[in-house]
């Protein structure tokens, strides 16, 4: 019988699997600077108490005695799901001190104090109003309790944390580099990369992506129209670029984020994107959060350089902004000299620095 697989084929394959094994662990467990995550968490955080603040604006309609969702309705929404919510035990006399609890605890995860208690209790609150009022769900909320979720898991409050300036106070050193901020920034890299992916394949499925039209109907439409955009009318051939730009970047960001040389381009495309449908179509908030996942494929001593920056401006000091030498033109890196890949160059805003004094 002739032999299919030979010694060296099982050797080949025994290989590549242990390669791609230690490849998969690294990707997901190599430990990583938590600088990023506790940025991340700020951010997150922040966006979490304006949305839940707002929710106080009409706090008796939604969670009231006669609530606009009768507890009835949302039961019968939910029947085949499990959704769970604190607010189906608080009492309409309680309502008032349970969403100053819940403001509380979200105040308590932006700042990062006793943030692996509260970054659990904080992914509840955010849960729980989403769950009680499901009609009024949306993508906001949705990447809220995803960020959030991601962010329990990576020990978000490892770094740009209270508890971290309480560990350096009782003598403990900076943050080491943790194998749960490395998961917890993986896991929402992988899910913006699912988003935008399964955003662009669903667009293809509407005729008005295909022929160009879909980004005049959204500029038209008067219920979102903060910016008066009506003069695109006269530019057709713009409204199908920006059409098909849009479905592109959304199907291709998956693959070509990953790329260094693409990433700049793949994030400055998303930056413009999500700005301009705040700008134009109203939706801040919703670009604003989407921009917060987007950061998470920021290198490392970016997010050193902002957080740097903003202690030094704290402290009076001039803020200095390491960048990577990859983001540098080429015309001024020509002025400096050569700089191997991978380098990074400082700046500092209010006075020239050379190169020999980059850090």
């Amino acid at each position: 019988m002739r032999r299919i697989l030979t010694v060296p084929a099982v050797r080949g394959l025994v290989e590549r699997s242990r390669s791609f094994a230690e490849g998969w662990n690294a990707f997901w467990f190599t430990p990583a600077d938590p600088t990023l995550t506790g940025v991340l968490r700020v951010l997150t955080g922040l966006m979490l108490l304006y949305t839940h603040a707002v929710w106080g604006l009409a706090l008796d309609d939604f969670f009231g005695p006669t609530p606009w969702l009768s507890a009835e309705m949302v039961r019968d929404h939910q029947q085949f799901e499990f959704a769970y919510s604190f607010w189906w035990w608080v009492e309409p006399e309680w309502m008032w001190t349970a969403h100053g609890l819940s403001l509380a605890i979200l105040a308590l995860f932006t700042v990062g104090l006793w943030t692996r208690v509260t970054s659990v209790l904080a992914l509840i609150v955010a849960i729980s109003y989403a769950n009680r009022v499901p009609m009024a769900l949306f993508g906001l909320d949705q990447i809220n309790v995803m960020l959030t979720l991601y962010l329990t898991i990576g020990d978000g409050g490892r770094a740009v944390s209270l508890d971290r300036w309480l560990a350096r106070r009782r003598g403990k050193g900076p943050a080491t580099p943790s194998a749960r901020a490395n998961l917890g920034r993986r896991l929402i890299q992988i899910h913006m990369c699912v988003i935008y992916f399964f955003a662009g394949v669903s667009k293809l499925q509407g005729p008005s992506w295909w022929d160009g039209e879909a980004m005049w109907l959204a500029f038209a439409n008067l219920e979102y129209q903060s910016m008066d955009m009506t003069w695109l009318a006269w530019h057709p051939l713009l409204l199908n670029a920006m059409t098909h730009a849009t479905v592109l970047w959304e199907v291709f960001f998956c693959a070509l984020v990953w790329n260094r040389w693409w990433r700049p381009v793949m994030l400055g495309c998303g930056t413009a994107m999500h700005l301009g449908i705040g700008a134009c179509l109203g939706m801040w908030t919703f670009g604003l959060i989407m921009l917060v996942g987007c950061a998470s494929f920021l290198p490392d001593e970016v997010a050193r350089s902002i957080v740097s920056a903003f202690s030094r401006r704290r402290a009076g000091r001039p803020a200095r902004v390491a960048i990577p030498a990859a983001a540098v033109p080429a015309s001024a890196a020509a002025k400096t000299g050569h700089r191997p890949m991978g380098a990074v160059v400082s700046v500092d805003y209010g006075r020239h620095r050379s190169p020999a004094d980059a850090s």
